[in-house]
């Protein structure tokens, strides 16, 4: 029997069968409707490759990696299976904006469902993988999926209730990561450094800054404060950033993907 399954191996699919692998000794089973791709994914994590209905039927926790329009699909065909079993299961979901109750919903009463939220530096190791989970769920088997998610970066509880909003932040700031960080090497270019100079500055600078947000246990304006010297360099692109309403174009990238977020659950 294959511990985990994962139904759909898109990017974040097979980021997390990669990152279950390293951290599990079990074998996994793997199913997507791109063969190729598949058979691939197979040889690179040692897993097997399955079909939906068998891993439906053999896999206790059992990875939901499809997009949300095609979740109904996909849960009327394996629901009647996952209701034949009598032996222990787990539903772990990545849909965005599908609540526990809905995936569970598709079942029925009682049906386990953990539901999780990545992100794709989950591929270099460094993501933020959310979670949550109804209450026919056991906290060994929580505890047991956390370890097995755990070479893909740090896994967090929260509430479903939160979920959707943090995910705005985790899910979707990567992308807004990016365009800061090509934006620091664009202006570098500008500046007159080479691309390839600019590009690795930038990055790098976004990474130890980050660090040590994470690590100092300052408050982030404590350290913006503490690069920017009376009448210096900082202090003075610190204003452009604020005439161009910087923080305020940030917090409108989060609100504008939370409002997404929610009008996807309605459809």
């Amino acid at each position: 029997m294959n511990t985990f399954g994962f139904i759909g191996c898109g990017n974040m699919g097979g980021t997390l069968a990669a990152a279950v692998a390293k951290a599990s000794k079990d074998s996994i089973a793997i199913a997507d409707n791109d063969g190729a791709k598949t058979e691939k994914l197979a040889k690179t994590v040692g897993g097997k490759v399955m079909t939906n209905s068998e891993i439906a039927k053999e896999c206790r926790y059992i990875f939901l990696g499809v997009k949300p329009q095609v979740l109904p699909s996909l849960m009327g065909e394996i629901a009647p299976v996952l209701r034949k079993r009598e032996d222990r299961y787990v539903l772990v979901s990545m849909a965005a904006g599908v609540s526990v109750e809905t995936v569970a919903g598709f079942v029925g009463e009682g049906c386990p469902v953990i539901r999780i939220m990545p992100n794709t530096p989950a591929a270099a190791g460094a993501g933020i993988i959310l979670h949550c989970e109804n209450s026919a769920v056991t906290a060994k088997e929580t505890e047991e999926l956390e370890k097995a998610l755990s070479f893909a970066g740090e896994v967090s509880a929260i509430s479903e209730g939160l979920i959707d909003a943090a995910s705005a932040i985790t899910g979707c700031g990567p992308a807004f990561v990016y365009m800061f960080i090509e934006a620091l090497a664009d202006g570098g270019v500008k500046c007159g450094l080479p691309r390839d100079k600019a590009a690795a500055f930038a990055a790098e600078t976004v990474y130890g800054s980050a660090k040590m947000a994470m690590e100092s246990g300052q408050h982030t304006a404590q350290l913006k404060d503490a690069v920017c010297s009376p009448a210096g360099t900082t202090i003075a692109g610190v204003e452009a950033l604020e005439r161009s309403a910087f923080r305020a174009a940030a917090m409108e990238a989060v609100s504008a993907a939370y409002t997404r977020t929610k009008e996807l659950a309605k459809k």
